[in-house]
């Protein structure tokens, strides 16, 4: 069997961010986000990266991490654009926005050859995350034996406002039920509070696990992705033309519900970080700084 694969979804073009996220220095030598995942990716086993990205940003994004990255690991590149899309279909005038992670992965249909971890290109998702997801795919699950890893609520929570997480349902057995995404959650004093109507909160326990997309998949997840497109494709045309996004999280659930596929949940102890506002980036910048400090990462990761 091939060694896994990691598949880094960074075509965003950061528009709450208010610039690109994959392209920012966080680090004390000028590193971004993606470069301190790699590392570790790199010392749990990873060896081939696959980059999802926006051609418009081809050449600054092998400047700011590839050509680096190629120093280090079999590099790929796959472009994500509107009109990678089944022959026969259009994009509908006034699409601008892309069509979401599920399409993101299915563009790299050609590449994928081995079981593969699929993470967002903007995340810090802590070292004992990319141990627990490489032993996974590195031991040969069967084709459907998908995997995803399940952070603590209160370890992915903002100081600079409220939330949404997908929250997981794990069965006995230690896989996947559901997942059921609340739009409303903040960190207190008092514990995670979430609500549904802007009004009445409620409490929710702070080891609740949830979902922060970084996923496992064997190879033939491809096939779903590709079988599924279409009719996807169809129901957005009518209901939400320009905005309507083929998403992971609701294809697994699809495949679950379809009991085509099973979903093995990883649990971490290790903290999320990530940035989806500008007010984010000072504290990521201070955890990356106190982590150095602590030895997790080196002072200059490639120096």
């Amino acid at each position: 069997m091939k060694k896994p694969i990691i598949v880094v979804m960074a075509a965003g073009l950061g528009s709450r961010f208010g610039g690109l996220k994959q392209m920012t220095s966080f680090g004390l030598h000028g590193e971004g986000l993606i470069d301190y995942s790699l590392y570790d990716a790199i010392r749990a086993g990873f060896e081939r990266v696959i980059f999802i990205i926006n051609h418009k940003i081809k050449d600054d994004f092998h400047d700011f991490i590839g050509k680096n990255m190629e120093k280090h690991m079999d590099v790929q590149y796959v472009y994500q654009e509107l009109d990678k899309i089944p022959e026969g279909l259009l994009v509908p005038e006034g699409r601008y926005k892309p069509w979401g992670t599920g399409h993101a992965v299915l563009c790299c249909k050609e590449y994928i050859d081995a079981p593969f971890c699929v993470i967002n290109g903007d995340d810090l998702y802590g070292r004992s995350a990319y141990q627990e997801i490489y032993k996974y795919l590195n031991a040969s699950p069967e084709n459907g034996e998908y995997a995803m890893v399940g952070f603590q609520l209160d370890k992915t929570l903002s100081d600079n406002g409220y939330v949404s997480r997908g929250v997981c349902k794990v069965n006995s057995d230690g896989y996947l039920d559901s997942v059921i995404e609340l739009l409303h959650i903040i960190s207190t004093i008092d514990g995670p509070l979430f609500t549904e109507d802007g009004n009445e909160y409620r409490k929710l326990d702070k080891e609740t696990l949830v979902s922060m997309n970084m996923w496992g998949f064997t190879p033939d997840y491809i096939y779903y992705l590709d079988e599924m497109f279409v009719p996807f494709y169809k129901e957005a045309m009518k209901i939400n033309p320009l905005k309507a996004e083929f998403l992971l999280p609701n294809i697994v659930g699809d495949l679950l519900a379809q009991k085509k596929s099973k979903v093995k949940v990883l649990k971490t102890k290790d903290k999320w970080y990530g940035v989806t506002n500008a007010s984010d980036k000072p504290v990521v910048e201070q955890a990356i700084v106190e982590m150095t400090r602590q030895g997790i990462y080196p002072y200059g990761l490639w120096k």
